[in-house]
């Protein structure tokens, strides 16, 4: 057989490959934060008719000569940058502009308000330990509540950040009952609040807050730059706590779970925490910006994947007629004798 049609089988599949990625991005163009993917192409090992010779008093080198036996996958690529941001007016969703992924999770709730969920140590590193959570990460900010008052992603999963230590959150493991809250009434306005650095817990943003002997309903809320949650009272103002973001040494390593989470992976690193500014070593300054109201689009040009389409599309073609064109040969062969 010819080696050359085994090269064109080679190109059809590669090419396939490429127009799968392709069609998934064109899919994905209006998925909230999907980052584009491209597909990267390597020749094959090469076979040797002649190895390379070196020059010599009375005849010059030669170069080798090797017939390529094909195409391969090299690998598929993640974009991570940044998409274009949507505004959507509602309180509850968020956008992150710079670097960072919300964290989220699913397991138990704590048993009070000061049990930490997801350890983070206070070294350098700022490294995290989930105690009985399931972890995973995501940029789509679209948060909603339940009838408890737990921040949740639209698919069920609790979103993870730092409590305010004079804010006092009673979980509700009784889906039918709220969670309820205490707070400290000279934190009112957040001058002198202070988070808990020591790890994280699920966030609620209960119905009402109580001070000494008397409720307090939460009239709004709004979300800071740095993810602070602030509720508006009918007495003033209170912080519940702060949105943690995790970030990676390499983004693009982190693995998909589809419903636009991603999970750590052996080439992704370990996930770095966004201390409090408080923090007596704080990174904050290398995180995005997180942005009520908004929500991050897609980073899929389009116009580039129906180019790459058009492209993809043609060396498949052209593959194709490498064995069309290879079995004409044989055919040509066959005939010989008659």
């Amino acid at each position: 057989m010819l080696p050359s049609m085994f090269s064109g089988i080679s190109g059809l599949k590669v090419n396939q490959r490429k127009l799968d990625v392709i069609g998934n991005n064109i899919a994905n163009s209006s998925t909230t934060a999907y980052k584009t993917q491209r597909a990267r192409f390597e020749d094959m090992v090469s076979q040797s008719m002649a190895s390379a010779t070196g020059a010599s008093s009375k005849l010059g080198g030669t170069n080798p000569r090797q017939v390529g036996l094909g195409v391969q996958l090299a690998g598929i690529d993640t974009s991570t940058g940044q998409g274009s941001m949507q505004p959507t007016s509602a309180p509850l969703d968020v956008a992150i502009d710079g670097d960072g992924y919300f964290i989220v999770g699913t397991g138990a709730v704590p048993e009070d308000s000061g049990t930490v969920q997801i350890t983070v140590t206070d070294d350098e590193k700022h490294t995290m330990s989930p105690d009985g959570v399931t972890t995973s990460f995501t940029r789509d900010g679209s948060f909603t509540l339940d009838t408890q008052g737990n921040l949740l992603t639209s698919d069920g999963l609790r979103v993870y950040g730092y409590a305010n230590s004079k804010v006092s959150i009673t979980y509700s493991k009784d889906p039918k009952v709220a969670c309820t809250g205490t707070y400290d009434a000279n934190a009112e306005g957040g001058a002198d609040t202070e988070m808990n650095a020591e790890g994280l817990v699920p966030l609620v943003i209960p119905e009402y807050l109580t001070a000494g002997d008397k409720n307090h309903r939460i009239k709004s809320y709004s979300i800071g730059s740095d993810g602070t949650i602030t509720a508006t009272l009918d007495s003033g103002t209170a912080v519940l706590g702060q949105i943690a973001m995790a970030s990676f040494k390499n983004p693009a390593g982190l693995s998909k779970l589809g419903k636009n989470l991603y999970q750590i992976s052996p080439n992704s690193g370990d996930p770095v925490v966004r201390s409090t500014s408080t923090s007596s070593d704080d990174n904050s300054a290398a995180y995005g910006d997180a942005r009520q109201g908004m929500l991050e689009m897609s980073n899929v040009d389009l116009a580039e994947e129906f180019t790459n389409m058009i492209i993809a599309n043609r060396a498949f073609q052209a593959n194709g007629k490498i064995i069309t064109t290879g079995d004409e040969i044989l055919q040509d062969l066959v005939n010989l004798k008659r």
